[in-house]
């Protein structure tokens, strides 16, 4: 296994972790935060403020001006234009979220814990994305 690929998997592991300890793969929890007319459940933004911070934190580290330790380059968007396919993704993204009350991380996460339920929406979500990519081609 190549040091990146480990890379990958510790980090996946340490996302699950955390996403299992915030209580995140409960799709109770989403419902619960969307529910702003009805028993609000604020938690989820304090894991979403603590996500941005630790993102925030090792962006203003590690990308800014160093080299990763398995990679010759950081990844990063070329570009911060705001256009159609990212508003209408964000928008398909979110009402998806929405209506499952499923997010991808943590479904993937939940995988171990209730494969039966989870692998339908992880079959789904993979149709979802390889149609997606066919039509941003053919557009």
């Amino acid at each position: 296994m190549g040091r990146s690929l480990l890379a990958a998997l510790i980090s996946g592991l340490v996302f699950g972790v955390g996403l299992a300890l915030a209580g995140m793969l409960n799709p109770a929890k989403v419902t619960g935060f969307l529910d702003i007319f009805g028993l609000w459940d604020p938690s989820l933004a304090f894991v979403m403020a603590g996500g941005i911070a630790v993102n925030m934190g090792g962006y203003l580290l590690f990308v800014k001006g160093r080299k990763p330790l398995f990679s010759s380059s950081f990844k990063l968007p070329q570009t911060a234009q705001i256009d159609r396919p990212l508003l209408l993704g964000s928008a398909l993204f979110g009402v998806g979220w929405g209506m499952a009350g499923l997010c991808p991380g943590p479904v993937v996460s939940s995988l171990l814990l209730n494969p039966v339920d989870m692998i339908i929406f992880v079959l789904i979500m993979c149709a979802g994305l390889k149609t997606g990519a066919v039509l941003k081609q053919r557009l």
